[in-house]
């Protein structure tokens, strides 16, 4: 088949990058580092959208939009912020393009410079806050729980079809609250938020930390983080939700009157996941034969391809297969019934496979006299003959068993590949043959952390929200330490 796979195992990159692009996810545009998010790909990410703005909103948030361009200006006004950012800046300076007066096309005006130039939001929190400052007087005014859908850029130079691209599309949070305990509050509750989507959703386990201060979001006094483990051994960062104390308010004056009357200034929080989550369903559970999708998330959760010779077995097949469509669609699972006669049975058997569609339904002339039907499962490339009778209720298990078969799958594969060191040469060991995450004593210190990363690529990936103080010495100095901390080399 054209659609032919490179093997996980041969080459793991390329085979991420032949499945994004053969499984008709996505493909590199003309805009260097820039991609087209194809419909098939679209329509998982609309799926992943609703249902984290459904829990958004549950928790009490709104949706608001907020301009693309930011003035330069309110990345001065945060230090450690624009410090962050500034290697990263797409910036407008000018606003007219005029024919070429030699007739070489058009160039851009140098008569239609900015006053002041305009940065392309690699994130929201300047624009926003100085917007908060006109909707916030008092404390009744709070808290504000906004979030956007939006896209941002980041200018990178080695860019990889969701996971790291100069264009991407993503949420961004951003709250505003009285007191700093309801700010901590809500940075938490946003971080489990994610998880619970991660897992229970993407069927993929994460594990739930704050980040060092190395890897610390720009002009935050904490970051929390979502850490998942991909199938290759390296960690990807899916989530993130940051208490940015009150850094954003004094920056641009956002101050309210408390209850007492006196004023102070507002504190925040901003959280944010994006298409990174696509390249992350890809990597935690697809396989040499294509897409491995969760149902929960899955474009169409079944086909039916119908087996037949001529018209007249067709028509018989379609009226029995759409029966099984319209049971199927009153329990709310969704399904496509491919009667295309211009591709062959064994074609769909393959696109479909590629495409990771959870279940497939196989129906011939001899089903219909038996009152079966063969149904596949992608997770684990098996099949069976069912009776029709109650076929609805069957899909619907089965449909719930594969979501916790998958999420098991990603559990048990982190669960080895979580390897507790005490040594340096340890820690060497298990990275440069096994991989995966890395759970080691750490002195704290930026320094020897910076060290770890020039000598291993491996980072902090998180501090774990459940570790426990536990006396040892830290794996680099020696020095002291009261906990362990989860290293790995990350995408």
């Amino acid at each position: 088949m054209a659609k032919e796979l490179t093997s996980k195992s041969e080459n793991y990159s390329q085979w991420y990058n032949d499945l994004v692009v053969k499984a008709d996810l996505a493909e590199n545009s003309a805009v260097r580092g820039c991609m087209v998010i194809k419909p098939y790909g679209y329509a998982i990410w609309e799926k992943m959208q609703a249902e984290l703005d459904r829990m958004f909103k549950e928790t009490g948030h709104v949706n608001a939009y907020f301009p693309l361009f930011i003035p330069k200006s309110f990345f001065s006004k945060e230090a450690d912020h624009v410090e962050g950012f500034a290697k990263e800046c797409a910036v407008v300076t000018h606003y007219r393009l005029k024919n070429d007066p030699d007739g070489n096309g058009v160039v851009v005006d140098p008569a239609a410079k900015l006053e002041e130039e305009l940065i392309v939001r690699p994130t929201s929190e300047t624009i926003i806050w100085n917007t908060y400052k006109n909707w916030i007087q008092s404390w009744r005014d709070l808290p504000i729980l906004c979030n956007q859908w939006a896209n941002v850029v980041r200018w990178e130079m080695r860019t990889r079809l969701f996971l790291r691209t100069a264009e991407f599309l993503w949420q961004e949070g951003h709250t505003a609250h009285a007191t700093k305990e309801e700010a901590i509050e809500e940075t938490f509750k946003m971080v489990n938020v994610y998880a619970d989507f991660a897992e229970n959703f993407m069927a993929m386990p994460v594990i739930k930390g704050h980040k060092s201060e190395n890897e610390r979001f720009a002009g935050a006094l904490d970051t929390l983080t979502i850490e998942a483990l991909m199938q290759d051994g390296k960690a990807l960062q899916s989530g993130t939700s940051h208490f940015l104390g009150q850094n954003f308010a004094k920056a641009f004056d956002v101050q309210f009157a408390n209850k007492e009357g006196k004023l102070d200034y507002v504190w925040a929080t901003s959280w944010g996941v994006s298409t990174r989550l696509m390249g992350a369903l890809v990597m935690a559970h697809s396989d040499d034969n294509g897409l491995v999708l969760p149902p929960k998330l899955a474009p169409f959760q079944v086909v039916i391809v119908p087996i037949y010779k001529n018209d007249e077995q067709l028509a018989a097949i379609s009226v029995k297969a759409n029966e099984i469509v319209a049971k199927l669609k009153a329990k709310g699972i969704s399904v496509k019934f491919d009667n295309n006669d211009a591709k062959k049975p064994g074609w769909k058997f393959a696109e479909y496979e590629l495409k990771g569609v959870p279940v497939r339904l196989a129906m011939g002339p001899r089903d219909l006299e038996n009152g079966t039907v063969e149904v596949a499962r992608r997770d684990l490339l098996t099949k069976e003959v069912v009776n029709i009778d109650g076929i609805d209720q069957y899909v619907d298990n089965l449909l719930e068993i594969i979501q916790q078969t998958i999420y098991k799958k990603a559990f048990d594969y982190r669960t080895e590949h979580t390897t507790n060191v005490d040594t340096w040469d340890e820690f060497k060991e298990v990275l440069a043959n096994k991989g995966g995450f890395i759970s080691a004593h750490w002195d704290g210190t930026r320094e020897t952390e910076q060290l770890i990363k020039d000598e291993t690529k491996a980072t902090i990936r998180c501090i774990p929200l459940d570790a426990v103080e536990e006396e040892g010495k830290c794996v680099y100095s020696g020095k002291p330490s009261n906990k362990r901390v989860l290293f790995a080399v990350a995408y």
